[in-house]
């Protein structure tokens, strides 16, 4: 069994299986505590928008602060982690992050209720070019496509936060349930961040060609890593437009289209969740046996031809249907394509891809609200479908870079 190496910080550099394990199972709880808190927060906006007396646009523009904090915040936390490491970045964000959630509830207005939520959402884009930057390390020294299963975590944090959080909704307070994620989330941090901070992030993967495997005198070549980066991130695009304009639309479609009962047009983003879980659960496997680009070209064809059906079924249960295989189909999109990102370029990839595919969430909602406005909300939805398609069509046109 190989020794660990020291660093002169005293950090070790994992050598065995065993590191390797603590190191992924310290991220995957990172990952678990994002969608977990975040979930918590977005459970109680009701009742922070009677709190602070805002009009719906009042609110809007105070949400506005989350995007913009996550937006400004990622690009420079790429330069972060390649200065002083993703690990230790992670944690800082963690803290950040736990602390920030329980702010809302203090504030009284919509101005001051925009001001925390800034830093909610520069804590919020951190972490998450961070603890991605730190998997994709982790990836490369596994040697097995292991990115999807951290998105699993969030995604299923996600769910554990907001059915904990619709259960304790008439019980709690805003601030005593949301002050109940900081402690709880300083807690895992404490702990899983002992690992991160202990040891150094496994030998990335290889960003670019070896000076060996170039021809002589030939330099390598920047510009068409970055060229790269962009392409793959609007795959991340395409997914994260379709996750956010299932969990606006999705339930008005059923009620206001299908006439389906108010549980039933709430089933439809569960459903949408739970398959998107499920397939990043299984997103190992599956990039074992296809392959990083035939993954992603399976994966945008299946969710085009599900949102299809979800957007232009005559009845709720053939909609719930094509809701459940959309989830499936967009499930490793994402992974994939900030994995290769950072595997390009490192933390600055991660940067691009992430905020490209969370503009791609922003850019989700409102375009569907125009488009539901000069058409009609199914024919927006097909939106959906055709944005999956181009992801597609981008795995297909990059089968030798995407790998496998």
């Amino acid at each position: 069994m190989p020794q660990l190496n020291k660093t002169r910080s005293h950090r070790v550099v994992p050598g065995d299986s065993r590191d390797l394990s603590r190191l992924r199972a310290a991220l995957t709880a990172f990952f678990a505590l994002d969608g977990f808190i975040f979930a918590g927060w977005v459970v109680r906006i009701p009742a922070i928008k009677q709190q602070t007396d805002a009009s719906a646009g009042d609110l809007g523009l105070a949400l506005l602060g989350v995007s913009a904090g996550a937006v400004v915040t990622m690009t420079l936390i790429g330069r972060l982690c390649r200065r002083y490491g993703s690990h230790p970045v992670t944690v800082v964000c963690a803290v950040l992050l736990c602390l920030s959630v329980s702010l809302p509830p203090l504030t009284h207005s919509a101005p001051a209720l925009g001001a925390v939520l800034l830093l909610f959402g520069a804590a919020y884009g951190g972490i998450n070019v961070a603890f991605n930057s730190a998997a994709v390390d982790l990836v490369a020294a596994l040697r097995r496509p292991v990115m999807p299963t951290f998105h699993a975590a969030f995604s299923l944090g996600g769910m554990i936060g907001a059915g904990l959080g619709g259960l304790v909704a008439g019980a709690l307070s805003p601030l005593r349930h949301l002050l109940g994620l900081t402690l709880l989330g300083l807690l895992v941090t404490a702990v899983a961040g002992r690992t991160l901070l202990r040891q150094e992030p496994p030998a990335p993967a290889d960003r670019s060609p070896s000076p060996r495997a170039r021809p002589a005198g030939a330099a390598p070549r920047p510009t068409a890593g970055r060229g790269l980066v962009v392409v793959f991130g609007l795959v991340a695009l395409c997914t994260a437009y379709g996750e956010g304009a299932m969990a606006d639309w999705g339930a008005l479609h059923l009620q206001q289209d299908l006439a389906a009962p108010s549980g039933a047009a709430a089933a439809g983003y569960a459903c949408f969740a739970l398959a998107m879980t499920v397939g990043r659960a299984t997103g190992t496997a599956l990039l074992e046996r296809l392959g990083r680009a035939r993954t992603v070209i399976a994966g945008g064809s299946v969710a085009a031809a599900g949102m299809l059906l979800g957007s232009l079924a005559p009845s709720v249960w053939a909609a719930l249907i094509g809701f459940a295989v959309t989830g499936l189909g967009l499930a490793n999109l994402f992974p994939v394509a900030v994995e290769r990102a950072g595997a390009l370029t490192g933390p600055s990839g991660v940067a691009v891809a992430s905020t490209l595919g969370y503009g791609g969430m922003l850019l989700g909602p409102p375009a569907i609200g125009f488009m539901a406005d000069w058409f009609s909300l199914p024919t927006a939805l097909t939106s959906v479908a055709a944005l999956a398609a181009v992801a597609a069509v981008i795995g297909l046109s990059t089968r030798r870079a995407m790998g496998g």
